[in-house]
């Protein structure tokens, strides 16, 4: 079945792939210019004055963006990282980011299984939406769905599972293992760039890469 894997699953998991090698470059590119990354600095205290007066609605904010990036293509926590790093510190900013990503998927979940795909279409790629949809289903074994959710974006498991009526205690305990494997790599990117760590960056980022390919092409083996 892997040859018959549809157009829009390669590209999907090969968009996410080349946006975080980007993000991985420029990062790396702005941590060896001196210039830029003092200026970046100034911007990251700006921003951290302006946080600390609001003590709550900072965290809130981040949380609240980042469930609506895992539940939506288009919008990315990437560019809030340094911000977040900066001014909550490395613990926080994991725990904040996976609460957040954890938060996303259950409400894609609870769309996928409550709203119904006629909302979920317009929310994800309709093809390989069905094509998922006829493979998974409420008795598909742990450590697949555990593969799915590593080898795709954050926003499809949780619309699928949910149209298929997984089990939702088993896809929150994916979730959160998965989204906490990932909020550890993308924090850990941010710290790297701030403390200008470049080696740091590369390997984490490439580590980050190749996970999520590797998770695929397993799967596309199984399932798609």
């Amino acid at each position: 079945m892997a040859d018959a894997a549809l157009p829009e699953q390669r590209y999907t998991v090969w968009r996410r792939a080349a946006v975080l090698l980007l993000l991985t470059i420029i990062l790396a590119a702005l941590a060896l210019s001196d210039a830029l990354h003092t200026a970046l600095i100034e911007l990251l205290s700006a921003s951290d004055v302006i946080i600390e007066r609001h003590p709550l609605l900072g965290p809130a904010v981040f949380v609240a963006f980042t469930a609506i990036s895992a539940m939506l293509a288009f919008v990315s926590a990437a560019v809030l990282l340094p911000v977040a790093v900066f001014t909550w510190g490395e613990p926080a900013s994991i725990l904040l980011l996976w609460l957040g990503w954890t938060l996303g998927g259950a409400c894609s979940y609870a769309i996928g299984r409550f709203l119904g795909r006629e909302v979920v279409k317009w929310l994800t790629v309709e093809a390989l939406l069905g094509r998922l949809e006829r493979r998974l289903g409420p008795s598909t074994p742990l450590g697949l769905v555990l593969v799915f959710q590593l080898a795709m974006p954050s926003e499809i498991p949780g619309y699928v599972l949910g149209l298929v009526r997984y089990g939702f205690a088993r896809y929150l305990l994916v979730l959160a293992t998965v989204e906490l494997v990932y909020a550890v790599a993308m924090v850990e990117l941010g710290a790297s760039f701030l403390e200008r760590r470049t080696g740091a960056i590369i390997m984490v980022g490439a580590a980050v890469v190749l996970l999520s390919v590797s998770a695929f092409s397993w799967l596309r083996r199984r399932i798609l």
